[in-house]
């Protein structure tokens, strides 16, 4: 097959506005950085990462245990779209959706790119093996860490 030939992957040729639901939800690549509790000095509005995930986030498979209903769950839990992502300040800087925002391309790792579910993990980019469950966290100024970002 010629290059001029080769299916243009959709995420190159669409912008995040113009993708069907199928499309826009293949794009998280199932890290779960954005699901850690983050914590915001009120002074400065500096974000900080915890190793905490949120109370419907199960940490071992860094997916949401009720993404239908996360929001009825849990109040407070952000809804990604292409109108709200370039004012989310905490997204984490791999996030798909912030870099297509940003006019930035996918990362090999990527399970789009890599056509590997598993990929983002191998890569070390997930929170697999890093995060601890609501449940355990106790104090969530103890549980400040560097690596989402």
């Amino acid at each position: 097959m010629h290059k001029s030939q080769e299916k243009i992957p959709f995420w190159r040729v669409k912008k995040l506005n113009q993708m069907n639901s199928e499309e826009w939800e293949s794009l998280c690549d199932g890290c779960g950085k954005c699901c850690l509790e983050k914590l915001e000095d009120l002074n400065t509005e500096k974000i900080s990462y915890t190793n905490i995930g949120c109370e419907l986030l199960d940490v071992d498979k860094c997916r949401c245990k009720n993404y239908a209903k996360r929001d009825h769950y849990v109040p407070d839990c952000v809804r990604l779209s292409s109108a709200n992502i370039s004012s989310l300040k905490w997204m984490p800087s791999t996030c798909a959706y912030k870099l297509l925002s940003e006019g930035k391309n996918l990362p090999n790792w990527h399970p789009l790119v890599s056509g590997n579910t598993d990929s983002v993990h191998e890569a070390g980019m997930s929170i697999r093996g890093r995060a601890i469950a609501a449940d355990d966290a106790g104090d969530y100024e103890d549980h400040i860490v560097q690596w989402p970002k």
